[in-house]
């Protein structure tokens, strides 16, 4: 349990050429990081925006099944 096998040292070894095998490699992924969350965020931007200008109103049938339901007796109620 001590030691480590030929397995662990591959997936070290692998891991290592990964992460500093290409030049620029890690500065590649991390700017693709950025530039998805820079999307992400205007996205989120862009929907806060139509949301505001263009707000949720109900169908005109969904409010009048409603407040029907309510101003009926609870014995009329199925």
């Amino acid at each position: 349990m001590g030691g480590l096998s030929i397995w662990h040292w591959l997936v070290v070894i692998a891991v290592a050429a990964v992460l500093f095998g290409g030049k620029g490699k890690i500065a590649s992924v991390m700017g693709d990081f950025a530039k998805g969350i820079k999307a992400f965020k205007s996205g989120m931007k862009e929907e806060e925006v139509d949301a505001a200008a263009h707000p949720q109103v109900p169908p005109p049938g969904a409010a009048a099944s409603t407040g029907a339901a309510a101003e009926r007796p609870a014995h009329d109620r199925g």
